[in-house]
């Protein structure tokens, strides 16, 4: 048994992490998502690793259900708060935890290789760029193959991650030495629109030097602004500075308010360009998690007029609830409802233009896949008022009162 036939995965990489032959790599398919490969089949001894821990191959999610424990959260610290995506409470459980003498193998974006990648950081400066969200689906065959599982870590990232992860680490009896987080997941796009969208914006900056996604430069509720610094533009960031330096807030040159403006967040948002895997195989929505802890923003109505930033965070084990109550965070107890409120509840429908449209991604730049997305709309809204007149009027007449 190995994973040579599996394809459209989730590209979790912990097969690579697992195997002790060293024959597995990681790396981008024809459609721009993380898939495994054997390098050598000759050297496989079938030993089953791989598949034990790929939780693609499982139905089942690898922690056994026990009490949940709801909380909005945000971190006391105002500066960590502003820097986050949401309140911050990632930041500060990785925090609290570096200072129990774990390591923290989070998420950071490496501007040089324009990926999302896993990292160890082991000091609150290490820490930092894995603040804030990062919406591509990161490389996380370094980071994972560094960890010393003899050694306590915190490990971050996507609910499927995460899930493998937590097998990988049954599998070799050292789930005490560990706490895994990870947070409600949209989906993971298509490298192909990053990598569109990059070439764009490096026309008008210069190589890119540094992004962030989701900044608060205009409110939690309007937190849809990407911050694009490159050679030309924008100041460059020293990631050997002091933790208080670093958490000051920057701004970067280019600035998308809104995500219907941008037209990655159009694209990653809209659902067009998800792995296959998002569509079809996710099975990690609303509480299924295998993490000790899940967050992301608490949307919904209770916090509307709360634009700080406040997070929804989710103990799914007695040890992820015992880390909420001791982390630099205030903690407001809710049911689930509330917490996850507008969070999905399912996986998202693959659209019937997908293929054509990862076709564009791999031959087009991104202004004409994102024209060619607008003409479809357009013409689906046009067929939705000839199937229902009273819709057309409806609109029209708004636009008659403006």
């Amino acid at each position: 048994m190995n994973i040579a036939n599996i394809r459209d995965c989730y590209g979790c990489g912990v097969c690579a992490t697992a195997c002790g032959r060293k024959i597995i790599e990681i790396g981008l398919n024809a459609d721009g998502f993380y898939e495994p490969h054997i390098t050598d089949v000759g050297k496989c001894t079938n030993c089953g690793v791989c598949t034990d821990v790929c939780a693609y191959l499982h139905e089942e999610l690898a922690l056994k259900k026990t009490k949940i424990h709801p909380y909005a959260a945000w971190s006391k610290d105002y500066l960590v708060r502003r820097k986050c995506s949401s309140g911050g409470a990632g930041f500060e459980i990785g925090k609290f935890l570096l200072g129990q003498g774990y390591k923290v193998c989070g998420v950071r974006y490496n501007a040089n290789k324009n990926r999302a990648e896993h990292y160890i950081a082991t000091t609150l400066e290490e820490l930092i760029p894995s603040a804030g969200s990062k919406y591509i689906q990161s490389y996380t065959v370094d980071g994972f193959k560094a960890i010393n599982r003899k050694e306590k870590y915190l490990v971050t990232g996507t609910p499927c991650q995460i899930d493998s992860f937590r097998r990988y680490i049954q599998r070799f009896h050292c789930e005490n030495n560990f706490v895994l987080l990870d947070f409600f997941c949209h989906g993971v796009p298509s490298m192909l629109a990053w990598k569109k969208y990059i070439d764009w914006a490096e026309k008008q900056v210069g190589k890119i030097t540094y992004a962030s996604w989701r900044n608060k430069w205009t409110g939690w509720h309007d937190s849809w602004a990407m911050g694009i610094d490159g050679e030309k533009y924008g100041e460059k960031i020293d990631w050997s500075d002091s933790y208080s330096i670093l958490i000051r807030e920057k701004k970067s040159f280019l600035e998308s308010r809104r995500s219907q403006g941008d037209m990655f967040y159009q694209l990653f948002l809209g659902d067009y360009c998800l792995g296959k895997q998002c569509y079809e195989n996710c099975k990690y929505k609303y509480k299924q998690s295998s993490a000790d802890i899940r967050i992301g923003d608490l949307w919904g109505t209770t916090y509307n007029d709360n634009e700080d930033g406040v997070s929804g965070a989710v103990a799914f084990t007695e040890k992820g609830n015992d880390i909420l109550k001791q982390c630099n965070c205030e903690l407001v107890e809710h049911t689930f409802d509330v917490v996850a409120e507008g969070q999905m509840k399912s996986h998202p429908k693959k659209p019937e233009i997908y293929e054509r449209l990862l076709q564009l991604l791999r031959t087009q730049d991104i202004l004409a896949v994102v024209k060619f997305l607008n003409n479809v709309n357009k013409r689906q809204r046009r067929l939705g008022y000839l199937k229902n007149p009273t819709k057309l009027i409806t609109v029209f007449l708004k636009n008659k009162l403006k």
